[in-house]
């Protein structure tokens, strides 16, 4: 793992100063970890993945694409929100099924409104 954090920063262009920053920890720590003589604690795996947006099959095994995509961000958020002692997850299950059960003109419609509310809320925020 140490060599694939090497890999990310070179990757990226940072210098290990700069690396280190975004993670909150000095560019001693950084190369440290990169030439072995420190492991990765599971707060600084975590937080190299959230920072940089890395695959963590990628950063702890050397499996998959460096970087997570769109659509794996979205799959690691809806397991996220399906879990049995997430508070909306009754919501959300009634919803999706809900509209899944609906005609297209419904479907039609709910997307319009739903792409509309977006679409304001992304105005205001510009």
């Amino acid at each position: 793992m140490n060599e694939r954090v090497k890999e990310l920063r070179k990757a990226l262009g940072l210098s290990g100063e700069k690396f280190g920053e975004r993670l909150g920890v000095g560019k001693t720590a950084i190369s440290r970890i990169e030439n072995g003589s420190n492991g990765i604690t599971d707060q600084m795996f975590k937080s190299i993945c959230r920072e940089f947006n890395v695959n963590e099959d990628w950063l702890r095994n050397d499996i998959g694409p460096m970087f997570k995509t769109p659509d794996d961000e979205f799959a690691e958020c809806v397991a996220d929100m399906l879990t049995e002692d997430n508070p909306l997850y009754d919501a959300i299950k009634k919803i999706m099924v809900t509209y899944r059960k609906l005609d297209s003109t419904s479907k039609d419609v709910i997307d319009k409104l739903i792409n509309d509310a977006f679409n304001s809320q992304k105005k205001k925020e510009d």
